[in-house]
């Protein structure tokens, strides 16, 4: 039993033509720069989170620097605004 209905045998055979068209050094190679590739993107998505998180913070505090609205004043200043 393999993987997707694919036994163990042929995987192995699979294997040995991969290898064999490509060299151990070539294959090396691939590993190495899709290595390097993960952990760009992941240092990216890492930094992007920083910057979110930074802006985020950004905004709460100027959120909490705003007074609070109550609705009865809002709504005499609507009355005020629309009178006068």
């Amino acid at each position: 039993m393999g993987i997707g209905g694919i036994s163990i045998w042929q995987l192995l055979i699979i294997l040995v033509i991969v290898v064999l068209l490509f060299g151990t050094k070539k294959l090396r190679n691939m590993g190495g720069d899709l290595g390097a590739a993960v952990r760009n993107f992941k240092g990216a998505m890492k930094d992007g989170e920083e910057e979110q998180n930074k802006t985020a913070d950004k905004d709460s505090v100027t959120e909490d620097k705003k007074p609070p609205v109550i609705e009865g004043q809002a709504k005499v200043q609507q009355n005020n605004d629309k009178q006068g």
